[in-house]
């Protein structure tokens, strides 16, 4: 049986980008990888749309959010978290593991915050000066304005850093123009490779509060990785199989263009949403984004055994998490995944709705999304 993946992390990759990392190994210290790194450094600036510089980890997105943390922060600073969903509460959790008071804004979840409840935070402690938040909030698939949010912390000189490991290359993000200063950002999505790289745009305008930090650190440090890019470079020792396939995986997104990717995003996210909708079911989030389908089950259908009927059927969507455990399952549409995958993914739900006891008229959904792809 296939296994199609329609988690919001890790997702389906390209076969070539695969056969990318099946080649022989070399080494990293050598004219041949920072030929490879050269490119790659180039192609993600790209990507993120940014003239900052790109630095790639070797880790999950949660690494490259640590980095943030440590590095546009020193002691005695306050941040504003927005914790809108479990991965806006990481933000939290990350600054009081370093020490950092915080003043969380608490949003409730499948909404996003608004500009004016960014302001009012950083307005109530002069000691603030950066602002976490979430672009595409996985947990609950609610997307968050950037530009609106730029706008309110440029104007107060804060630094505003989000995470956008699910949304980078999904919706459009605009960190120069808009005044994000740090984007973090992981492999397992939008980008089509395997879990275990992470990635932080960095700002011109950042290296002020980089220089700065003094809160503890060592494989975080900024300034170790600036360094290092400068001779296309790595400070520590890199996953070269995987820097190689982000380097195949880069030609592919760069070569069908951002926004070409944005709108199919979009059209493949409303075809999706109104599948859903035509068989009686809610879209979850209020502010949903295009990155997954977070769909709201009625109290009759146990989420857990409809994401287990599901997976047996070799489609594997998420459940909730945390509050939202059986109540939401989520599916995904990013990354290495058509409009024709969106239609299966559909034909599965129906089948496993049908086997935990929801009643609707079979084929409902898939006509709703085909007449939406076919616009």
């Amino acid at each position: 049986m296939k296994t199609r993946l329609f988690s919001p992390g890790p997702v389906m990759v390209p076969e070539n980008v695969l056969l990318k990392m099946a080649e022989p190994v070399f080494h990293h210290r050598t004219p041949e990888y920072e030929l490879l790194f050269a490119e790659v450094n180039d192609k993600l600036k790209k990507l993120f749309l940014t003239e900052g510089d790109v630095f790639t980890l070797a880790s999950s997105g949660t690494g490259a959010m640590e980095t943030a943390v440590v590095n546009v922060l020193a002691k005695g600073d306050k941040a504003v978290t927005v914790r809108g969903g479990k991965f806006g509460e990481r933000w939290d959790d990350i600054c009081k593991a370093y020490g950092i008071d915080t003043i969380p804004i608490d949003v409730e979840w499948g909404y996003a915050v608004t500009p004016d409840q960014v302001k009012a935070a950083i307005e109530s402690d002069s000691a603030v000066k950066a602002v976490f938040t979430t672009q595409s909030e996985t947990s609950t698939g609610a997307l968050t304005d950037l530009e609106a949010i730029g706008k309110v912390t440029r104007a107060a000189g804060v630094a505003l850093v989000t995470d956008a490991v699910s949304g980078l290359g999904a919706h459009e993000l605009r960190p120069d123009d808009w005044g994000v200063d740090m984007v973090v950002s992981g492999s397992q999505k939008t980008m089509m490779l395997p879990p275990g790289l992470g990635f932080i745009s960095v700002s011109r305008d950042s290296w002020k509060w980089i220089e700065r930090s003094d809160l503890p650190k060592y494989y975080w440090d900024i300034k170790k990785y600036k360094k290092s890019i400068e001779k296309n470079q790595n400070p520590f020792t890199p996953p070269v199989t995987l820097i190689k396939a982000l380097n195949a995986s880069l030609d592919i997104i760069l070569g069908e263009g951002l926004e070409n990717i944005w709108k199919r995003t979009e059209k493949t996210a409303e075809a999706m949403r109104a599948g859903v909708r035509a068989i009686g079911l809610d879209i979850f989030p209020k502010d949903y984004s295009n990155v997954l389908t977070a769909v709201l089950l009625p109290s009759t259908v146990d989420g857990g055994a409809l994401v287990k009927a599901l997976k047996k059927r070799g489609i594997f969507p998420a459940g909730g998490q945390e509050k939202l455990k059986g109540r939401i399952i989520r599916v995904a549409h990013i990354g290495y995944l058509d409009e024709f995958d969106v239609l299966s993914a559909l034909s599965a739900l129906e089948m496993a709705l049908k086997e935990v006891g929801y009643s609707f008229a079979m084929g409902t959904s898939l006509a709703a999304a085909q007449e939406k792809l076919a616009e």
